[in-house]
């Protein structure tokens, strides 16, 4: 019993496959075949931002597919290559100088396999709540700035010319400099395809309903256009011999499913890849992360966030092996995947087939794709994913979290992508630790009447001259602890007729050993003086742990259940009518 239910943990293709039925078939089909037609196009140009060949976004998208449906828990989440952790890739990839192309897909793969281990041992070890460690506004921060690299990167295959750069000022410096050799047909045809791609997205859908197509077919067709858009590239670049006139083509792409096979690991590679792969992991799971609960929400389903480690894990270790590069899931496809009405995932492993049948039978005609068509499909897809609306809300309401933001966004988009977002992990911890180092404590009173407790800064409320009742509004830990003994020390000060403090514990969900000492101080301190400190309302495992440690036999005071009890018995022991304030 035990076994089999741990096999369902690991395993959730054994709990969803028994309840597997015809209309499901059905639904996973059709959904299938909408995301194939868009993940298609996509791969092959996220393989080309990757800096690696088109075949490896094949290799990628259909082995991320095809374990997560093993091993994932979201019934919609479509894993494959992303803009994100393409450019991630390309950047970790261009630190390493490999001239050998051979060597440059070795790298990746093992980039791959380093990430995914990191995630799977992540996963095993239940660390799925470490994805709540980076803040929204950092991921959105981090994303908005790669999407205007990729953007800008893919200008040059826009323009058919030759342009590098890790970051948007080499990137826009080394375009000024080539501008003048841009090739008009070339513009033409990106220009053509970008039109193709927003006209069907945007436009195409309501004009079939209009005519009276099923819905349904209306959504799948306009969602097709960058397989219309390669479709009708690729024949005029057959038929007029583009390739004559300038325009760069794909070239051949090899035939086949990919050899699997583990990649070689030597001790340099690892140590030069590793961090990058952690950059990687993280963020790859917390975009995939981000889209999974946003998508079961709206089916009021779950998702586990270990198993969801386990899940990419496996699928990054498998497109390594598969000589792809790192993966997870793609907000764009996954919306499409749910709206197009996949009910399993099982629709991501049929899309998986769908591309192995493409992998074995159509990639002679990708041949003559030219890549400026990818570069346009590139180019629509990443638009969406620019927000600058993030730092006018995180102006208005948290100035911490708009420094972290500008942080991010100015060191991705003027450094590279790795110090961007290693820059806002460690400002996003910072400000926390600030925050936490400095928490808010008020001196509070009672509302006349009730037995309710406000800051006596925001109300009017009832005080004692003999005692100071202070709200401690945060965990105590070693990093604040000694702001504590400075604040309560500095409020003593100002009170010659004080007798009794009290701490009321509230919003105090832990106290560790620091804290504790402080507490200890406090106590010592104010006996010193012939004042009691009490706690009130001290929450049950923080009163287990104080009671293991002896120190309610050294506390001068009490330890009160509720404020209220302590305020009404301390003020008659001392004689104190109330004041208004």
């Amino acid at each position: 019993m035990s076994s089999e239910f741990s096999l369902k943990r690991y395993l959730p293709i054994l709990v969803w496959a028994r309840r597997y039925d015809r209309s499901r078939f059905t639904d996973d089909s059709i959904a299938a075949v909408i995301v194939a037609i868009m993940i298609i196009p996509q791969a092959l140009a996220y393989a080309m931002v990757a800096g690696l060949p088109a075949q490896s976004g094949l290799y990628a998208a259909m082995m991320g597919l095809t374990i997560y449906a093993l091993f994932g828990t979201s019934n919609t989440l479509s894993v494959g290559p992303v803009a994100v952790l393409s450019l991630m890739t390309a950047a970790a990839l261009g630190k390493l100088s490999l001239g050998d192309p051979a060597a440059y897909l070795l790298a990746a793969a093992v980039l791959a396999v380093l990430s995914g281990a990191m995630l799977l041992l992540l996963g095993l070890l239940r660390l799925g709540f470490m994805a709540n460690f980076i803040s929204h506004p950092v991921v959105s921060a981090f994303i908005t700035a790669s999407a205007i690299i990729i953007a800008c990167s893919q200008l040059r295959y826009l323009l058919g010319v030759e342009a590098d750069g890790e970051n948007l000022l080499e990137l826009v410096h080394a375009l000024f400099l080539v501008l003048p050799e841009t090739n008009l047909l070339t513009l033409a045809l990106g220009l053509c395809a970008i039109a193709v791609i927003l006209f069907c997205s945007i436009a195409l859908k309501k004009i079939l309903l209009a005519q009276g197509v099923n819905e349904r077919l209306a959504t799948s067709l306009s969602r097709s256009g960058p397989v219309l858009a390669a479709v009708s590239m690729a024949l005029a670049a057959r038929v007029f011999a583009l390739d004559e006139q300038g325009v760069q083509l794909l070239g051949e792409v090899p035939a086949g499913l990919p050899e699997m096979s583990f990649p070689e690991l030597s001790f340099d590679l690892l140590r030069s890849l590793w961090g990058s792969a952690l950059l990687i992991a993280i963020i790859g799971f917390v975009e995939s992360v981000s889209v999974a609960q946003v998508m079961a929400a709206r089916r009021r389903e779950r998702i586990n966030l270990d198993q969801e480690l386990v899940g990419l894990g496996a699928s990054n270790i498998a497109s390594g092996i598969a000589g792809g590069f790192p993966v997870t899931g793609g907000f764009s496809r996954s919306v499409v995947n749910f709206q197009a009405g996949a009910a399993t995932p099982a629709a991501g492993a049929f899309t998986a087939l769908l591309i192995a049948l493409v992998a074995l039978l159509f990639t002679p005609a990708l041949y003559w794709l030219p890549r400026v068509c990818l570069a346009a499909i590139i180019l629509v897809a990443v638009l969406p994913l620019i927000d600058f609306s993030m730092l006018w809300r995180s102006w208005r309401y948290a100035k911490s979290d708009f420094i972290a933001v500008c942080l991010t966004l100015g060191m991705t988009l003027l450094i590279g992508v790795e110090i961007g977002i290693a820059a806002g992990v460690l400002a996003s911890v910072f400000i926390h630790l600030y925050k936490t180092s400095q928490p808010h404590v008020a001196v509070v009173g009672r509302v006349a009447g009730t037995e309710h407790f406000r800051n006596v800064q925001r109300h009017k409320v009832e005080t004692f001259e003999g005692l100071l009742s202070i709200r401690v509004d945060e965990s105590l830990y070693f990093a604040n602890s000694r702001y504590l003994e400075e604040l309560v020390f500095k409020l003593v000060a100002k009170k010659p007729n004080l007798e009794h403090v009290i701490l009321m514990c509230t919003a105090v969900n832990e106290i560790d050993l620091s804290a504790l000492e402080a507490l200890d101080n406090i106590n010592h301190t104010l006996n010193e003086i012939g004042i009691k400190l009490h706690l009130s309302e001290v929450k049950g495992p923080i009163m287990d742990r104080l009671g293991s440690t002896g120190f309610f036999k050294t506390l001068t005071g009490n330890n009160y259940l509720s404020h209220n009890q302590a305020v009404e018995d301390l003020r008659h022991q001392i004689g104190q009518p109330s004041d208004s304030e």
